[in-house]
């Protein structure tokens, strides 16, 4: 029987309403939303609300307007990111952001003053590096990955949030590996926008995502893709209102059936409840890490979500999660996890890591099972 320990990426096992309720769409609805007025397309369109509710409530969003529906966390970060930097302005991030973070900024070269903050040997930002920075010059916006999808680390973003609104810079909050494993309160953190996935942490289907705007991002941030909305279909221009202006096309509407049923599981669970779950089967891994020589670990340190890589003396990164697959049905990802910059912070690059992450779903027996894999694979 498989161990399936790459929550990161993405969660393998959902609730059973997931899968129920996108069923239920394929076999009896079928319709796309706010592109007409009969019966089916108006369930859809429902769909699509209730869904912003429940995302509203999650994040502490005032408005479902600005419960931006997208493909993905790639897709929220390039909009809150290309719609947001113009010529001369100038964006902080960390060395512990995703690909999704750093290739956007580096399509816009030398167009803007883009200035990465180094985080610590834990991946942790030191808040009086950042003051330094937002100190020394004016900065239109702060990007942070609020837990590293390599170790795990979680980011204090509210001082971050609070900072950014001292010094007047936009905070892009980065919670692909964060939402549905902590309690995230849009408002606390004074973030004014959300990106995350469905499929992760949230348990809900791949390809829908999320970007959740204040209301002054809202007025400043720019579509990056344009065409129909199903409203203002007179004009070629696109839709201010909102959240057309950030819709376009047809969306993923099994998505929407499949993330509505899926948070609304998380919500009747409790992301704090969830959270201390993780910490729990963390402190049970880093406690059995401890004992294997021949391996360096890198992440349940302080607070963080269930994600850990781990390092080789005398084994390759790709052989071990080979082995453990093969050997023990454990399922990782080995490699630089689209993150080269948090790897070259926790001197793994370029090798990488075989990184172990859990969700709600897993259990202490299967934490207890990759610990003596790993026992196993070093001795050999």
């Amino acid at each position: 029987m498989s161990i399936y320990l790459d929550t990161a990426a993405t969660s393998a096992k959902r609730p059973e309403c997931v899968a129920e309720r996108m069923s239920y769409y394929l076999s009896s609805v079928g319709t796309s939303v706010n592109r007409g007025s009969y019966g089916s397309e108006i369930e859809s369109s429902r769909e699509l609300y209730s869904l912003r509710q429940s995302l509203c409530k999650l994040f502490n969003c005032d408005s479902e307007e600005r419960a931006i529906i997208t493909s993905g966390a790639t897709m929220s970060l390039n909009t809150a990111i290309l719609g947001l930097l113009c010529d001369g302005d100038r964006v902080l991030y960390t060395s512990m952001e995703h690909n999704s973070v750093l290739r956007p900024i580096a399509s816009l070269g030398n167009r803007i003053d883009a200035e990465m903050l180094m985080c610590d040997a834990e991946g942790r930002l030191d808040t009086d590096e950042l003051v330094r920075s937002l100190k020394r010059k004016k900065t239109r916006a702060v990007i942070l990955n609020h837990a590293s999808n390599v170790c795990g680390t979680l980011q204090d973003a509210e001082t971050v949030g609070k900072l950014c609104r001292e010094y007047g810079a936009y905070f892009i909050l980065d919670c692909s590996q964060t939402a549905g494993h902590v309690d995230i309160d849009m408002q606390a953190c004074c973030a004014d926008a959300i990106a995350a996935s469905g499929h992760k942490g949230l348990m809900g289907p791949s390809g829908i995502g999320v970007l959740m705007l204040s209301q002054s991002m809202a007025e400043v941030l720019h579509p990056i893709v344009f065409g129909g909305t199903g409203s203002f279909s007179d004009s070629v221009s696109q839709p201010e209102a909102l959240p057309d202006r950030f819709e376009s096309g047809t969306p993923n509407v099994p998505g929407i059936f499949g993330l509505n049923a899926a948070l609304g599981f998380v919500n009747l669970e409790g992301a704090e409840n969830m959270h201390a779950h993780e910490q729990k089967l963390t402190g049970r891994f880093v406690e059995g890490l401890r004992e294997i020589e021949g391996i360096r670990f890198f992440g349940g340190c302080g607070d963080c979500v269930g994600t850990c890589s781990v390092t080789f003396d005398n084994i390759d990164n790709a052989e071990a999660a080979y082995r453990l697959e093969t050997e023990f049905g454990i399922y990782t990802r080995c490699g630089l996890h689209c993150a080269p910059w948090a790897h070259k912070t926790l001197g793994t690059y370029p090798s990488g890591s075989v990184r172990f992450s859990y969700g709600y779903y897993n259990n202490e027996a299967e934490i207890d099972s990759a610990i003596e894999a790993l026992k196993s694979i070093t001795r050999a």
